[in-house]
């Protein structure tokens, strides 16, 4: 194929198939207990230095706890890849986690508005920065997961987003026309919050996916934070449930609401009040050092975070608020 046009965007990781399949070839994939603490997946998987991934989509379903716990536990050097995200990136950025960032949709926590604490980190001078599209991301991880070195689609050609990308502009051999090659992204590491896992790390997710079932088989070590850790008897007793298998996970951890502030589908609404507490405070840096000191750094875990800010009395006020959001669904569905 020749290679009509090439973006100017930094690929931060390696697109090459044949070095992750060195990697996943030794990768432990024995059906063995797996479930440990946050504190403790943090510690033995996340690296100063990895390419970090977080799974979810906005601030529906995202693994809150390992956020904080990265943040907590001081690491720092993360690559990110900045794929539909919103707290989760709010969190990293909090504690200057990552220095190179590849960009889709990050600073935004959608209609809520623009995290003040983030933007003034992306415009200090200190990340990189590659863009691209939320599609073009995740063509990148569903071609890591199919192991190829890239995927083709017809997208970003004549925008500026293209010129920031790692994509190229290539003659299809075939029809001639142009396409635009992705390439592949393979994560160090990357955190899911689930539904259900049981003790191996069989999960089940209810509602959207999005690109969470190829980032599992694209990173090359995967924390699972659960809402409920459940019998393997109940995983096996209906497979076609299973999204993520267990030879891919590395770390099981039960996290009840475990996306607080954040929504889990069907499960809880989000805090709407809380994540607005974080724009508002973020406005001034030193009312925010205090805060993430009461809420991060002066927790000992994510169930201490759960009861600075309303305990299961606000916990279960968020559920029957998605419980009642889902049968009015039901029933505009009927009618």
């Amino acid at each position: 194929m020749d290679v009509v046009q090439r973006g100017g965007g930094e690929l931060f990781t390696s697109p090459d198939p044949d070095g992750a399949r060195e990697f996943f070839r030794s990768k432990d994939k024995a059906l063995a207990p797996k479930v440990m603490s946050v504190r403790k997946a943090v510690e033995r998987f996340i690296r100063d230095g990895d390419y970090l991934a977080i799974g979810g989509f906005g601030a529906n379903r995202i693994p809150t706890a390992v956020c904080h716990e990265i943040v907590r536990q001081k690491r720092k050097g993360l690559g990110f890849l900045g794929h539909t995200s919103t707290h989760d990136f709010q969190i990293l950025a909090a504690g200057e986690t990552f220095d190179r960032c590849d960009v889709a949709y990050v600073v935004g926590l959608e209609a809520r508005g623009l995290s003040p604490n983030a933007r003034r980190y992306m415009e200090s001078g200190k990340v990189r920065i590659t863009e691209n599209s939320n599609y073009g991301l995740s063509l990148r991880l569903k071609a890591a997961a199919m192991g190829v070195p890239f995927l083709p689609a017809r997208h970003l050609m004549g925008t500026d987003t293209f010129a920031y990308s790692p994509a190229s502009v290539v003659t299809c051999p075939y029809t001639g026309k142009k396409l635009v090659l992705q390439p592949a992204v393979y994560p160090d590491v990357a955190a899911i919050h689930v539904h259900e896992a049981d003790e191996f790390g069989n999960c089940r997710i209810r509602g959207i996916h999005i690109s969470d079932l190829d980032l599992a088989r694209a990173c090359k070590r995967l924390i699972i934070t659960c809402e409920r850790l459940v019998h393997s008897d109940e995983i096996r007793s209906d497979p076609s449930r299973t999204a993520i298998p267990y030879y891919l996970v590395d770390a099981v951890c039960e996290v009840r609401y475990g996306g607080y502030p954040g929504c889990m589908a069907h499960e809880y609404f989000s805090d709407e009040e809380h994540l607005h507490e974080w724009l508002e405070v973020e406005k001034d840096p030193e009312a925010f050092a205090s805060f993430l000191q009461a809420n991060i750094f002066g927790v000992q875990d994510f169930s201490e975070y759960l009861e600075r800010n309303g305990g299961m009395r606000k916990m279960s006020r968020l559920r029957r608020m998605e419980l009642r959001i889902r049968a009015e669904e039901g029933r505009c569905g009927q009618e």
